[in-house]
């Protein structure tokens, strides 16, 4: 493949799903990711993308949400991993709250085969992954966000308002250690926020692809999550500092899939 034609092709790919990791890009376009991380520089400088620590965003991200097509495209493999450790943070008889995202609908696929469990959810994926399960599902109101499949707006802070579970998971779209969890959607933020404060612990769950990124509107500060889930290739740096400021790290190694993965799931303290 042609440097103009590699190069288009990673254009397209990050274009198509708003970010993308330098091993997505090396092996979209049969490349090393040496060489990939040469024409993300360049496009960065012709201002076509913004490139970012292990891979590129497409430009306008930080006030731009990818629908959830696009994010069942990115790091798929690492959130599955991420979900496999976050469940086993939920034990029988526990009420939590699950947001909205590609990542917690992953943790409720998972959360189906439990007997004695109530989830409270505004995403319509969440509920969906466990409408023929066991589990007690109590669904927020709202206005339908149809791009990700989440309730929004007064009605969905209201009914979460008047209640109180022990945890509760978030994915967002970005995450440092200056702001937190973050969202490019202001409606979204309003029911973070709401989750927030009817949890009495709050796991986020992201992926590298969010890790070191930051967009418009503050969901969670740093010093509301007790515990963060995300993969090995994760900026360390970030990682770092995050557990400095007590946030409890923990690494689900890709492949985590299975129970004995789990046992070998890393701690950051």
């Amino acid at each position: 493949m042609f440097a103009a034609e590699r190069r288009r092709a990673i254009l397209e790919h990050v274009r198509v799903n708003g970010a993308a990791s330098l091993h997505e890009l090396a092996s979209a376009v049969h490349s090393s990711e040496v060489t990939v991380r040469r024409d993300i520089r360049l496009l960065e400088e012709q201002g076509l993308l913004d490139r970012r620590r292990g891979g590129a965003m497409w430009p306008g991200s930080m006030s731009h949400e990818q629908s959830y097509h696009q994010k069942t495209r990115v790091a798929a493999a690492e959130k599955v991993a991420i979900a496999t450790l976050a469940a086993t943070f939920v034990a029988e008889g526990d009420a939590v709250v699950l947001g909205a995202g590609t990542t917690t609908y992953e943790l409720a696929r998972l959360l189906a085969r439990m007997s004695d469990l109530t989830v409270v959810t505004n995403s319509v994926l969440v509920a969906q992954a466990l409408a023929a399960s066991p589990v007690e599902v109590v669904m927020t109101g709202g206005s339908l966000r149809g791009s990700t499949l989440a309730l929004l707006g007064s009605l969905a802070e209201d009914s979460l308002a008047r209640i109180r579970v022990r945890s509760a998971f978030l994915s967002g779209n970005g995450l440092t250690a200056e702001r937190g969890l973050s969202t490019p959607v202001m409606a979204s933020a309003g029911v973070d926020h709401a989750i927030t404060e009817c949890a009495q612990e709050i796991v986020v769950l992201a992926d590298h692809t969010k890790v070191g990124v930051d967009t418009m509107f503050q969901t969670v500060p740093v010093e509301s999550i007790r515990h963060l889930v995300t993969d090995e290739a994760a900026d360390a740096g970030v990682v770092a500092k995050l557990a400095n400021q007590g946030v409890e790290v923990h690494l689900a190694p890709v492949g985590s899939a299975s129970g004995s993965a789990l046992s070998e799931a890393q701690s950051v303290s």
